[in-house]
């Protein structure tokens, strides 16, 4: 058993290639191997988001705090509140951030396959973010 206290894992910023806007990552939790999940609780401050990016084995976000935006590639720019979780499958362009005047927290949890957890590719337009 291995007990992570609150706290012992240092916030930091959400850094400018992946993200636009204020962005805080505080991480919860990384299995050790043979286990490949992590997990972390991502705040965004009014508009910002994540850059468009792929999951290897998928994502799962549950939204705990404020309203965000959620979107796949092709699909509709949809809305999203604290109780939601979404589910993003293995290899699913997408991304995810906060309403433009309301914040957004959500816990993001996802696996690593050959070590990487996620694919960043380009930044979200404006035009994208409002849909």
């Amino acid at each position: 058993m291995k007990i992570t206290k609150a706290g012992s894992n240092p916030s930091a910023p959400g850094p400018a290639d992946y993200f636009t806007g204020t962005v805080r990552i505080d991480p919860l939790f990384q299995a050790e191997a043979p286990g490949r999940t992590s997990g972390a609780h991502v705040t965004f401050e009014p508009g910002a988001r994540t850059a468009w990016h792929t999951h290897p084995a998928g994502q799962t976000i549950i939204i705990t705090f404020g309203r965000g935006r959620v979107q796949r590639e092709g699909g509709p720019v949809e809305e999203v509140s604290a109780g939601d979780v979404v589910f993003f499958p293995a290899d699913e362009k997408h991304w995810h951030g906060a309403a433009p005047e309301t914040a957004m927290s959500h816990i993001a949890v996802q696996e690593s396959i050959d070590g990487t957890p996620v694919t960043w590719l380009e930044k979200v337009s404006d035009a994208d973010y409002a849909g």
